[in-house]
């Protein structure tokens, strides 16, 4: 297969992902608590999904943003290792810093961000009419609502298009989340993003998309498809750092499936990809 031949564009946001591990417990405020690691890494779900699909062997473009200041450009090292093809990475001051705090405590994390500038790289039109992109992975809703033409003008150059939700706490209470979401063709939400949208009714999601992934952390996976459901579990592992685990686990899938693997390949293959995230430190596989 040619390199572009089925390539994705992975859209959202790119974060600096500064993540401390081996916590005794979370701080308090007013309190200092020492960690026995730290890690500098890009993150974002897009940049985790487009690393872990590079890393399979299928293009992955990143589709996004990143600042001129110091904590920006620290990253570009670590960018242009990754193995994604960054032809679409949109370079302006606005853009940064956009730093993530991530706080891990065994399987449990906490995180603290902020967003800087508009999330529509100026990029945006020029990726989506690249030859050779067959698909649209979208790394976050609130990223999708900010550009409410993205998926008609996805459509019109015959993507196919997913969508992790990603946890924003403005959004997921929102009447109107799901008619937002419509004409994505795979929801890949998780627990938790579920049980707020619909009380985890998987049922009631499922007439909405032609797929639906809902992940399950160490519990695994299920998937509905029209009246078909299946269910995927985990393999038991020792849990470094889940950071990015959901991420790698849409990547996973998303190569099985545009393989045209079939969807219990493509579960299991996502599962796989989740559970070897959470063995390693940061959310993308090391060059």
């Amino acid at each position: 297969m040619n390199e572009q031949d089925g390539a994705v564009l992975c859209l959202g946001r790119l974060w600096c992902d500064i993540i401390f591990t081996g916590l005794p417990r979370a701080p308090s405020p007013g309190e200092e608590v020492f960690a026995r690691d730290v890690a500098i890494a890009p993150g974002g779900g897009a940049f985790i999904t487009a690393a872990v699909l590079a890393d399979a062997g299928r293009k992955a473009y990143l589709l996004s943003r990143l600042g001129l200041d110091p904590l920006s450009s620290a990253l570009e090292p670590a960018l242009r290792l990754s193995g994604v093809a960054l032809d679409f990475l949109d370079r302006a001051a606005e853009a940064g810093p956009q730093p993530t705090v991530a706080m891990v405590q065994g399987a449990e994390r906490a995180f603290v961000s902020r967003r800087a500038g508009a999330a529509r790289p100026a990029t945006l039109d020029a990726a989506l009419a690249c030859p050779g992109v067959r698909h649209l992975h979208v790394a976050e809703a609130a990223t999708l609502f900010d550009l409410p033409d993205l998926i008609p003008a996805a459509k019109a150059r015959n993507l196919s298009v997913s969508l992790d939700p990603s946890w924003d706490d403005d959004l997921m209470r929102r009447d109107d989340f799901l008619k937002r979401c419509a004409g994505v063709d795979i929801f890949m939400p998780n627990e938790g993003e579920l049980d707020a949208l619909c009380d985890g009714d998987l049922d009631a999601v499922a007439g909405l998309f032609s797929l639906v992934v809902v992940k399950r952390g160490a519990a695994g996976a299920v998937l509905a498809s029209g009246a078909e459901r299946l269910s995927r579990p985990a393999t038991p592992v020792t849990a470094l750092d889940s950071t990015g685990a959901g991420d790698s686990f849409n990547a996973g899938f998303l190569t099985a499936w545009l393989g045209a693997r079939g969807l219990e390949a493509s579960l299991a293959a996502g599962v796989q990809s989740g559970t070897a995230a959470v063995a390693r430190i940061g959310g993308a596989p090391k060059p």
